[in-house]
């Protein structure tokens, strides 16, 4: 690259200015929120789904699983669709189609038609959420600008969760549990028609789709998740369970011997090289895990035990939202000061804490007295280390791939979300079987004629029996959640390691467009940890 291309290059993508840049951030995050709440705020519908549509207890579970196999498969792929042809082109389409897809489910009929639907957002959200990130990094310059951004834009994707069960609540209670779909029809138009308006597009790099790669990457994603999903439901020694890690492991690693080879690949392995960023993913997997898992299990708990409504339930995690939005505000202030590793590690101890009380939980339990203080020591840990996480694992990237470096990011999180709540939900099944074989007993001497009647047709303890069974799974799988939070404060102590160059960058000190685009010499300009590295092909 001759140094007039380089520097018409980065001339091209330089962050923009002016008054629009904050409704530019409120797109981006619009978008974000819609995609991220989506995964979430079916659950609270999913009874009057199941009476509604006729799914089976058994596969009712895919209302989920559709949307998150797509979604978290095919993340890599949007990335770098957005890199070759252009992300905002490619960040509007993967909106409409996402409104396109809502607007089916809600619509849907029959069960098969909805998880069509499902499936579809799925892929959407895949193409738009990467790009959104993307456009972040070519939006705002780097240094505060760009600090703040992210702050807001990670107070976003961390809180969706919550928000999406308080969404959820809220319609299914109100109006019918298809407009938990139809609401997302007129805020996906305003964004598409908001889009071009005030979000400028990239520049284009030319290149090859790397169809090979995005296959086997997207199909061996598909077969982890789809292998530990059916270990939850039907055991490990089940032929198709085998079946499925097997198929994973040899696709995965048919996609890393390709990418390896490409000219162009969807995933530039060199992003892994750089400690810091590979420690970032690996910390996002594990904390992604976590959180899922939490939302998951208190849904359950507070509805089932506690006995709250679905507008209720919803409430009760709204506190979950603040607590995120405080921390990630605090961090993303506070970052250019301290730099990024301070709040990586207090983060993911204060995680492992909130998780760790809530092991604690049991029949006896209260919302007020048991359940707030936990939830928010662990969304206070969780919002002061996402920041963190998506700059570093975005900072120093060439334009040219930061499709693909946040594509990354987003896969981790979701895949991670995705394996893990399956990992805890086995956890949750065996520690439920053990403590019903202690229940029974005592249920067969005290129970009703109408109880044991009612037992004998659903093979369900009822009563404070069930509750206790529920109660002692959910305790259990939190254990395995909190040291899911564990690990990733350990990769935060030992595999990070920030200096004092990289917080200058943070500051905005000599911070410059395209900062870490590959310069004559062929080194990482400003890139932490990558003196000489490939920055990835030319185009």
């Amino acid at each position: 690259m001759t140094g007039s291309h380089a520097t018409s290059h980065r001339a091209a993508e330089s962050p923009k200015k002016g008054r629009g840049s904050g409704i530019a951030l409120l797109v981006i995050c619009s978008c974000q929120l819609m995609v991220v709440l989506d995964i979430t705020i079916v659950n609270i519908a999913l009874p009057h789904i199941q009476t509604s549509l006729g799914f089976s207890t058994e596969n009712l579970s895919w209302v989920i699983n559709a949307y998150t196999l797509t979604f978290g498969g095919l993340l890599l792929l949007g990335g770098r669709l957005g890199d070759i042809l252009g992300r905002r082109r490619v960040f509007m389409f993967g909106v409409a189609l996402f409104v396109f897809a809502s607007l089916l489910g809600g619509l849907s009929q029959e069960s098969w038609q909805l998880l069509a639907a499902r499936s579809l957002q799925g892929v959407g959200g895949a193409i738009a959420s990467p790009t959104a990130l993307s456009l972040i990094t070519t939006t705002f310059r780097e240094g505060p600008a760009r600090n703040r951004a992210f702050g807001v834009f990670a107070a976003v994707s961390a809180g969706g969760s919550a928000i999406g069960l308080l969404a959820g609540g809220v319609l299914v209670e109100w109006l019918d549990w298809r407009w938990i779909f139809f609401v997302n029809v007129p805020i996906g138009l305003l964004i598409v028609l908001a889009t071009p308006r005030f979000i400028r597009e990239s520049e284009r790099h030319p290149g090859h789709f790397d169809v090979v790669g995005a296959l086997t990457s997207t199909l061996g994603m598909v077969c982890l998740v789809y292998g530990f999903i059916r270990a939850s439901q039907d055991g490990w020694s089940d032929v198709l369970t085998l079946g499925a890690f097997a198929a994973a492991v040899v696709l995965l690693g048919l996609f890393i011997a390709i990418e390896s080879r490409s000219r162009q690949p969807i995933t530039p392995l060199w992003m892994f090289r750089d400690r810091n960023r590979a420690g970032t993913y690996g910390m996002m997997l594990s904390l992604a895990a976590a959180m899922f898992g939490m939302f998951f299990f208190l849904t359950l708990f507070v509805q089932n035990i506690l006995g709250f409504s679905p507008l209720k339930a919803g409430l009760a995690f709204l506190p979950v939202s603040v607590i995120i939005a405080i921390g990630a505000g605090i961090a993303s202030q506070l970052l250019p000061k301290w730099g990024p590793k301070p709040f990586m590690v207090t983060g993911a101890v204060l995680a492992a804490v909130g998780l760790g009380w809530l092991t604690r939980t049991d029949v006896d339990s209260t919302y007020l007295g048991s359940l707030l203080g936990p939830i928010l020591v662990f969304g206070l840990g969780m919002g002061l280390q996402f920041v963190s996480l998506t700059l570093m694992a975005v900072s120093g990237v060439a334009p040219k791939d930061a499709g693909a470096a946040s594509g990354i990011l987003n896969t981790t999180q979701q895949v991670g979300g995705s394996l893990g709540l399956s990992i805890l939900v086995t956890v949750f099944g065996t520690a439920s079987r053990n403590e019903a074989t202690d229940q029974v007993p005592k249920f067969l001497a005290d129970a009703t004629p109408a109880q044991l009647a009612e037992f004998r047709r659903t093979g369900e303890l009822p009563g404070s029996w069930g509750d206790q069974v529920l109660a002692s799974g959910v305790s259990t799988a939190f254990v395995v959640a909190a040291v899911f939070a564990v690990v990733a404060a350990l990769i935060a102590l030992i595999v990070i390691q920030v200096r004092p160059s990289d917080v200058e960058r943070l500051r905005g000190d000599g911070a410059v467009p395209g900062a870490g685009e590959r310069t004559e010499s062929g080194e990482g300009a400003g890139v932490p940890g990558r003196p000489g590295e490939r920055p990835g092909p030319e185009h």
